[in-house]
Parts: C-alpha cells; structure tokens; sequence
C-alpha cells in the first residue's frame, strides 16, 4: 500500500450507519457512526403504502427484519411492528424525519440520502424527500447531500432545490451501454461503484465534477481512493476508514 497525500481530502461517509458492526439503516447504527470522527452518514429513502418516507434499502423487508412483503404495499404503522435490529437490541425501521432528528445532534456532521428508483410512486419518492427536508429547514443545506441512479431524480432537485449538492450514481453496468459517460442530469458529482471507478478512471474528476464512490471497506481500496483524489468515498467499516488513514498520513487530514 502507497502513503496517503496529505494534500488529498477523501470526506468518510458510514454506508448505511455503520453497518460493517450493526445492522443497516437502524438508529444504533447511525448513533454509532455519528459519533466518530467522520464527514457524516449514508442512507437510502423509500416511500410506504400511505406515504411515509422510511430509510430502508431493499424494496422487501425480507433481508433484514423478521418480517416479510414490500416497502411499498404497507403501512408504515405496520412496518414499524419489524424488528431490524437483533433479538438483544431491537430496532425499528425509521422514518426520514427521526433521522434528521438524530442528525440535529451532531452539527458538523453531514447526510447523504440516495432516493431509490424505480419505484411503483415514481417521482414521488423525490417530492417527499423534499418535503421532508423543507419541513426540516434543510432544503439548502450544506450538510445535506442527494444522491441517485435515477437522472430525472437528480433533474429535480437542481430545479427544486439548487442549492443541495447532488449526485448521479452510475450503474455498473453503464460500462457497457454507456462507454462515453453520457449524463442526461447536471449534478454537482459523479458517483461510480469502486469497481467501475477503478476501471474507468476517467471517471475522476469526470468533466471537473466531485467524485463520489461505494463501497469501500478494504484498506488497500481506501487508500486507492485517498491516493487517486476521490472526494467522498462510502464504507460499511468507517472505524477501518479512519485508523486506515491515520496509518496511511500520520493524522486524518481527510477529515472535516
């Protein structure tokens, strides 16, 4: 492994929370990842049957709760009956709106909220995530990052919202079907999975864009980041990430 460039400024972010020792997307996670010395949190939002936005990844409760069936044909109050966290520490799956809540407790800490496409709602999981960040006066925050699959999703915002930083997450497979990077969307970054990135490293600092990339949980792929100037990079382990580039620069300047 090379030495981290204490000129490089590669932002931590915990994918999920910290999800590498908790279970994913549950308060304990976040709690725990927000409490680190890191840039902020991941998360990904979904709408229920009666329009709840709740921070949940799979389109099924089935992976990760006691549960089973669909984000999408529930009711949150039923939802909320899961258990997504262990028999020890049981968890609720949370809504947007207690994230923030939690969030409001570490100032300098940022979010960074991927709105998941395709949806039966379509567009509606976008205009609710808004809502919720209008409600919250965090509609042009700084600390408040949209990230998305979903070009027409990332149109939105720069229209809604122009002041949120925004960013298209390119599908693995765009290696094939889009060799030139085409972007239909104008977000303020580009956001490759690792593998892709390190396959197509054109893709940094892609047309003067911030680079933004997941999931990074292997020290030799952190430091690649932090060598090779990728902006913001998603880890399931951030304790890894930290003690990672402690080692690599002899302090976290990456850090902020």
């Amino acid at each position: 492994m090379g030495v981290v460039d204490k000129r490089v400024q590669t932002q931590i972010i915990a994918h999920r929370g910290f999800s590498g020792l908790y279970p994913e997307h549950t308060q304990r996670a976040f709690e725990e990842a927000l409490k680190l010395p890191i840039h902020g949190i991941e998360c990904d939002v979904r709408l229920t049957r009666d329009g709840k936005l709740v921070v949940f990844h799979d389109a099924t409760v089935n992976r990760t709760t006691n549960g089973r069936g669909r984000v999408a044909t529930m009711d949150y109050r039923d939802l909320r009956e899961f258990n997504s966290g262990t028999e020890d520490d049981p968890q609720h799956i949370l809504l947007l709106d207690e994230l923030l809540e939690l969030l409001s407790d570490y100032p300098d800490k940022h979010i960074y909220i991927e709105t998941k496409h395709p949806t039966r709602f379509g567009p509606e999981v976008d205009e609710q995530t808004l809502r919720v960040l209008r409600y919250n006066r965090l509609q042009d925050s700084e600390r408040v990052h949209v990230v998305s699959f979903s070009h027409s999703a990332v149109r939105y915002f720069a229209k809604q919202a122009p002041e949120l930083e925004t960013y298209y997450l390119f599908h693995l497979r765009e290696r094939t079907w889009n060799p030139g990077n085409t972007m239909l969307s104008k977000p303020f970054g580009v956001g490759p999975a690792l593998s892709h990135l390190q396959s197509k490293q054109e893709l940094l600092g892609f047309k003067g864009l911030k680079t933004y990339t997941w999931t990074v949980n292997t020290p030799r792929e952190m430091l690649w980041c932090a060598e090779n100037g990728v902006d913001v990079m998603a880890t399931d382990l951030p304790n890894l990430a930290l003690d990672t580039f402690e080692r690599g620069r002899g302090g976290v300047d990456g850090v902020r």
